[in-house]
């Protein structure tokens, strides 16, 4: 017997968002969970292929496989905002790079990444001066920490666990994370601390490491689902998230 069926405007009647993870993150779709589980918003998410090792040469391959990435999201009828969920990626390959590769397949959609995301967010907040803590290698730290410099602000501190095996980064404990962020913000007087890297739990330790050291932190992850929303016109129903999600959902 066939059935008759009504249908809506499906999940994403306030927003569609769609995000392109590494194939290596265990740590972004986890927090994304939390910090998008708005009514009316619909998050969709396509993987890129990316091997362990974080290095520049392997995160600008990248750069090829993100059309093809981004058209693996559901044929949805409009996008919102599209986001490709890699700080160090979007440092080496550049913000301008991940969003014509994007545009390759889905046109004229706003696109953001952690770094464009952090720079964002540090604005909004009136931060200048900010602490650095990474992950990474040397030489991927050195470019990310031009970026920001050449966006017009000061790195007063600065520290990395220098990992690049991104399966022992997702292991980084948030304990250690948030000594690590108050170790930063101890070096020098600053206004927000960055913590880069979508594959480190940071989402966790944000309110507690804002109210230790009094200063705004900013997370790749936390950064980019903030920026997502923003572009999509989406704040009422956030902003009292401040709380778990920290100073930058006030803004």
């Amino acid at each position: 017997m066939k059935l008759p069926f009504d249908t809506d405007q499906g999940i994403g009647t306030r927003a569609r968002l769609g995000v392109v993870v590494l194939e290596t993150d265990e740590t972004l779709e986890h927090e994304f969970a939390r910090i998008m589980n708005i009514p009316g918003v619909a998050l969709h998410a396509t993987r890129i292929p990316m091997v362990t090792e974080i290095r520049p040469e392997t995160l600008a391959r990248m750069e090829a496989d993100l059309p093809a990435a981004t058209r693996l999201l559901p044929s949805a009828p409009t996008y919102d905002a599209v986001g490709y969920g890699c700080t160090s990626g979007a440092t080496v390959i550049g913000p301008d790079g991940v969003r014509d590769a994007v545009h390759q397949v889905i046109p004229d959609v706003a696109v953001t990444d952690p770094l464009s995301a952090i720079i964002a967010g540090a604005r909004a907040l009136g931060a200048q001066r900010l602490g650095f803590l990474t992950p990474y290698l040397p030489q991927v730290s050195a470019q990310m920490r031009a970026r920001l410099e050449d966006a017009g602000f000061t790195i007063a501190g600065f520290g990395s666990f220098e990992e690049s095996d991104d399966r022992v980064v997702a292991r980084i404990t948030p304990a250690t994370i948030l000594s690590a962020i108050q170790a930063i913000a101890a070096q020098a007087p600053c206004d927000a601390v960055v913590v880069s890297c979508t594959n480190l739990r940071v989402l966790e330790v944000i309110a507690q490491a804002e109210a230790r050291t009094n200063v705004a932190i900013l997370s790749s992850n936390q950064a980019l689902a903030w920026h997502m929303l923003r572009l999509a016109g989406v704040k009422a129903d956030i902003e009292n998230r401040h709380a778990d999600y920290g100073r930058l959902f006030t803004h």
